[in-house]
């Protein structure tokens, strides 16, 4: 029974040890496969790095080696442009932008354009416009403030020393007529003067009963004498008249105005006592005001004496008043660093006030021929005007009624009789231009997705227009919209861009000047011709010579000549590229001499000519014998001017 019992005990603990080794069986395919699986695929990864590594294959699959070295090549580049190329990849120190690899590894064949295809220009949004043509008007702008004319202010002064015992006009701002009477003063002076006229009328007419002509003479010179002093002391002449009339010496007087306008300042009370000379009154004419505007040496130097202005005064923006251009001042205030302008503005109906502000605006015509053809004004063609106030205009010569002046034409001061269409000039949209500093570029579409740097010289600004004066020509498409995009490619690309505008195309020039060749000179006669047949350097794309004696360069046996020292490291970095401008600007010239070469000479005199018998006829073969051997040649076939052409065109090849 106990042998059974433990035969029994023995066999469930060896069912139950199986099953323990069973279930560690079984965890250890649940873990320890996978994990090995997974080891096995990071070894194989590993390895297949470090083959990549060691150039045994390749990133594309196409097991060329030549990739590998192309890979370490690569620039990476900030899109900021913040710091110069780096050779690994990472972030921008500056900008902390991540660094992207550089489009071009210096062997860019289009160094002055980028091409987009049309896909990339429909995301970007890029759009084009046309350079056209168009009459412009050039509009100058201005903030000025209204002042008295100079020319119509008065002073009324004491004539005499005396008493003020009335004030008609005792506040300021009052209107006046001219003879209107303004103040009363009393004076002892003008007291004994005017005895002394009466004194003289007497002695006068008592006179003329004599029979003494010098003493008629002599009294009447005393009598015109004594009424002229009372003129100086200011009496009129209406005021002497009543005096002669009663026959009775007034100690006091009235000051009358001398001038129709509006008493602007008021300088004595009543009861006070003046001297000779003190000012009691300031009067001003408001029929005419003056409007002083402070413009830009540049927008001054285009207007002219008698320009018409359209002016909008601030209190009153509903209406716009004319004024003519009556000054313009000759120096440049040096502390604002502008020119003033004084116009005349028409007040007739006293609704303009001293100190208001005014905008003003004045037109010109935009074209570069404008300037030296004239200005046309309807009002002041074929016309005469005053020298001095411009409001003046007569349709023949005379006399200025304010100024005295002969009156002149208005030709003199550059206004045609005629309109004219000078005023043209090449315009693009605003958006299209970038500026940097004093450069401004366009990029130009020259052909479907290749949109090229254009250096440009800007005119002024008309509206959402701007005039390009020289760097485009009309017909061309710019860009408008994503020109920033095309820039940024155009940096990416190492190309001429915003950021560095004097590595764009240069403008048109008319070639080496007499200063560049002057440098030129100074360089051994062998160099000096090797420079002037280059003409340009491939880096900058400008004239040797300009910055000095250019420095030669041996790249690849080829003698390389550069504008400055900045420009060696450039040219020995990627000397295909810049020998292959050079050879591109070397075919344009001789395409273009070549051209020059073709023409024909003038036809000359047919030659009559001699035949020679001894001669064989052209078309037999002639027998020749050389070295005791007869040869029969071919007679050669007569040269024509069409077989002289393809002689020379196969030479030049």
């Amino acid at each position: 029974m106990n042998n059974s019992n433990k035969s029994e005990i023995c066999a469930v603990d060896n069912a139950a040890s199986q099953r323990k080794q069973e279930t560690r069986h079984w965890w250890i395919r649940l873990l320890v496969q996978p994990a090995l699986f997974l080891l096995c695929g990071a070894l194989l990864i590993a390895g297949l790095g470090v083959a990549q590594q060691m150039g045994f294959i390749t990133a594309g699959g196409g097991g060329h080696s030549h990739g590998s070295a192309l890979s370490k090549a690569i620039k990476y580049i900030c899109p900021m442009m913040c710091t110069p190329p780096q050779s690994e990849p990472g972030r921008c120190p500056v900008c902390a932008m991540e660094l992207v690899p550089a489009t071009s590894d210096g062997s860019n064949s289009d160094p002055r354009a980028v091409h987009i295809d049309p896909a990339a220009r429909r995301i970007a949004n890029i759009q084009t416009a046309t350079v056209q043509s168009l009459p412009l008007t050039h509009t100058i702008h201005s903030v000025g403030e209204l002042g008295y004319d100079e020319g119509n202010l008065k002073t009324l002064s004491a004539y005499v020393d005396g008493r003020i015992e009335r004030l008609y006009a005792d506040f300021t701002g009052v209107e006046v007529k001219q003879g209107d009477h303004l103040a009363y003063i009393y004076s002892p002076l003008l007291y004994s003067s005017q005895v002394e006229l009466l004194l003289a009328k007497k002695a006068l007419k008592h006179s003329r009963s004599a029979t003494l002509q010098r003493v008629i003479q002599t009294n009447e010179n005393l009598y015109q004498s004594s009424k002229q002093r009372l003129v100086e002391l200011g009496m009129t002449m209406s005021q002497i008249d009543e005096i002669e009339k009663t026959g009775t010496a007034n100690s006091r007087m009235h000051l009358c105005a001398p001038i129709s306008g509006t008493v602007i300042k008021k300088q004595a009370i009543e009861g006070q006592y003046v001297k000779e000379g003190q000012v009691i009154y300031q009067l001003a004419d408001l029929s005419q005001l003056w409007l002083m505007l402070e413009l830009f040496p540049e927008d001054a130097a285009a207007i002219r004496y008698g320009q018409k202005v359209e002016a909008i005064i601030q209190s009153q923006p509903d209406e716009t008043i004319s004024g003519r251009v009556a000054f313009i001042d000759p120096q440049v205030d040096p502390q604002t660093r502008t020119v003033g302008v004084r116009i005349v503005i028409p007040n007739l109906q006293g609704q303009l006030r001293v100190g208001d502000y005014a905008r003003a605006t004045i037109s010109l015509p935009a074209g570069s021929k404008a300037k030296s053809s004239g200005i046309y004004d309807s009002e002041l063609a074929d016309c005469w005007i005053c020298p001095r106030h411009p409001h003046i205009i007569a349709k023949a010569s005379g006399k200025c009624p304010l100024s005295g002046q002969d009156l002149v034409p208005t030709s003199q001061y550059g206004y045609v009789s005629q309109s004219f269409a000078e005023s043209e000039a090449l315009t693009v949209p605003r958006d299209a231009v970038l500026m940097a500093g004093e450069h401004s570029v366009l990029y130009v579409e020259t052909k479907p997705g290749r949109f090229e740097i254009r250096n440009v010289v800007l005119g002024p600004i008309c509206g959402e227009q701007i005039v390009i004066l020289k760097g485009v020509t009309q017909g061309e498409q710019v860009a408008t919209r994503g020109n920033f995009l095309i820039d940024s490619q155009m940096q990416l690309a190492g190309n001429p861009s915003l950021i560095d505008p004097t590595r764009a195309e240069p403008l048109p020039d008319e070639g080496l000047s007499e200063t560049m060749l002057a440098t030129l000179s100074k360089l051994p006669k062998t160099d000096q011709k090797l420079a002037e047949n280059q003409r340009i350097c491939p880096v900058t794309m400008m004239y040797l010579g300009s910055m000095g004696a250019p420095p030669k360069v041996d790249v690849n046996g080829e003698t390389v000549f550069i504008c400055c020292e900045g420009c060696r490291e450039s040219l020995l970095e990627h000397p295909q590229k810049y020998l292959e401008i050079i050879k591109t600007a070397d075919a344009s010239k001789n395409q273009f001499d070549s051209e020059n070469d073709m023409e024909l000479p003038p036809l000359d005199m047919p030659e009559i000519m001699e035949f020679d018998d001894s001669l064989p006829p052209i078309d037999m073969p002639m027998d020749m014998e050389i070295e005791h051997e007869s040869l029969k040649l071919k007679p050669p076939r007569p040269v024509t001017p069409q077989t002289a052409a393809g002689q020379k065109k196969k030479a030049r090849q």
